[in-house]
């Protein structure tokens, strides 16, 4: 199914572009939505017009959300958790636990759809991204540590696991010599 976006859509595209979707996605979703309509004659003739208000929208938008992500871009977010030996937390944290946090520490509510990370299940120092528009999509630092200790202890935690073992390699290294 061919439809002409009327709003932009994450992960699809921008007002007034045309896209080829799935029948149900089209059907049972962006029609529905308002977000697109079918790409027919008419609707082809409206493109640059779309296109337009589209582009005034969108600067709008990001016009009025620009000292919000000013904000949202110097925020840690720090998580106490119950956790286990290895690091592996009890449970996890979740988008909807990342956007009420930031929501209360900035005073704008940021609904959980807008976080975009998977959920964290270890301890350490991780990055999430927060879509206020297509554009302005500002990063916040998290920091999970274990339950009665500091979060500077966590940072150290969470490592890429190819440096962790090029320590324990320089740690062998050194015993045998």
């Amino acid at each position: 199914m061919k439809v002409l976006l009327i709003k932009d859509v994450y992960k699809l595209g921008r007002a007034g572009d045309i896209k080829k979707v799935a029948d149900g996605y089209g059907r049972n979703f962006l029609l529905p939505q308002g977000l697109a309509v079918l790409a027919s004659e008419g609707a082809m003739k409206q493109v640059q017009k779309i296109k337009a208000q589209a582009e005034i929208r969108r600067s709008t938008q990001n016009n009025e959300l620009k000292g919000v992500a000013d904000l949202i871009k110097d925020v840690t977010l720090i998580f106490p958790a119950k956790a286990g030996d290895t690091g592996k937390l009890y449970g996890s944290i979740t988008t909807s636990d990342i956007a009420t946090a930031l929501s209360e520490k900035i005073r704008f509510e940021v609904k959980r759809q807008q976080v975009d990370t998977q959920p964290i299940r270890t301890l350490g120092e991780f990055t999430a991204h927060v879509r206020l528009t297509m554009d302005l999509v500002p990063d916040i630092k998290i920091i999970v540590h274990r339950e009665g200790e500091s979060p500077e202890s966590a940072a150290g935690q969470h490592e890429e696991p190819a440096k962790a073992e090029k320590k324990e390699e320089a740690a062998a290294e050194t015993k045998a010599e």
